[in-house]
């Protein structure tokens, strides 16, 4: 199954904030209802690409972590497609309690095999990689969170006509590919905003390693870490929910509205900016997320 194109534009919606700015969000996680938002179009040339070349026993190898977005899309792919997948998980620890994670059951629902390693084997994903390349030499190995230049080429598509006319463009930054994909190719007179959700002081370089242009700034949105999830985060993603009708995740999507309310307030968009924030899906995250809730005895997101 070849990635297509979206017959109607994803659409975007207007956030009325009562502010002296105009706030829109894009909304990438109706794209697919399993292959969601910048996950799509972070595969969409890796899949495809390989796919021409008519492999001919296609197998599809990628890295990630408990909760991951893309190993479900990554299974989601393999499912639709009918093509064998193989999802390399980090925390050996997960190996006998799959089956109470939800985003790893989904992945195994979809035909995924999962192998688990150690916390070190992952940090060295480059000798896995080597060491799968050998084992598996037709197969098509993607990167953690998908990010390399066919990443980038496909998340050109989230832009087009309509977001031509902002002054700024938000998203989430996690491994770095969908904020550098939205600078390569946004208009010149735009400027980038990359929401970190994760403390990795190497992000910047390895943006810059996909695209030559600077015109994006990267922003503190982690909230005390990747994947902690605060009691404020809880109460701004469920009244989002309730004042404008969209959910928002706790990992990526919800901390980037939430610290892009926190700079409306503190007036860092000038007057009269039209600004657009990329909803990057991952709604499938919520469920696990409540079960950690549940288990602290905490509000859950709604």
């Amino acid at each position: 199954m070849l990635l297509q194109a979206p017959a109607e534009p994803v659409p975007i919606q207007e956030i009325p904030i009562h502010k002296n700015i105009k706030l829109f969000i894009k909304r990438e996680d109706l794209i697919h209802p399993q292959i969601s938002g910048n996950k799509y179009w972070k595969l969409f040339y890796n899949i495809n690409s390989y796919l021409e070349k008519a492999p001919e026993n296609p197998y599809i190898i990628t890295f990630g972590g408990a909760f991951s977005n893309h190993i479900a899309a990554v299974s989601a792919v393999g499912n639709l497609s009918g093509i064998s997948t193989l999802g390399i998980i980090r925390g050996e620890e997960l190996e006998n309690k799959w089956r109470d994670n939800p985003t790893l059951l989904l992945a195994k629902r979809n035909g995924m095999n999962l192998k688990f390693v150690t916390r070190e084997e992952y940090r060295h994903k480059e000798k896995l990689t080597e060491f799968l390349h050998k084992e598996f030499p037709d197969a098509l190995i993607v990167p953690e969170g998908g990010t390399n230049e066919d990443a980038v080429e496909g998340v050109k598509m989230m832009l087009n006509d309509q977001t031509k006319d902002f002054d700024y463009l938000c998203t989430a930054v996690g491994t770095g590919g969908t904020v550098a994909g939205i600078a390569k190719f946004c208009e010149e007179h735009q400027e980038v905003i990359g929401f970190k959700v994760v403390d990795d002081d190497s992000l910047e370089n390895k943006i810059l390693e996909l695209t030559s242009r600077q015109n994006f700034n990267l922003i503190d949105s982690c909230f005390g870490g990747y994947g902690k999830i605060k009691d404020e985060n809880i109460r701004f993603i469920n009244d989002f929910k309730e004042k404008y009708g969209i959910p928002l995740e706790p990992v990526y999507t919800g901390k980037m509205m939430q610290k892009v309310f926190e700079l409306i307030d503190e007036g860092y968009f000038p007057e009269n900016s039209k600004v657009l924030c990329f909803h990057t899906g991952g709604l499938q995250g919520i469920e696990g997320a409540n079960l950690l809730l549940e288990k602290q005895n905490r509000n859950l997101i709604i």
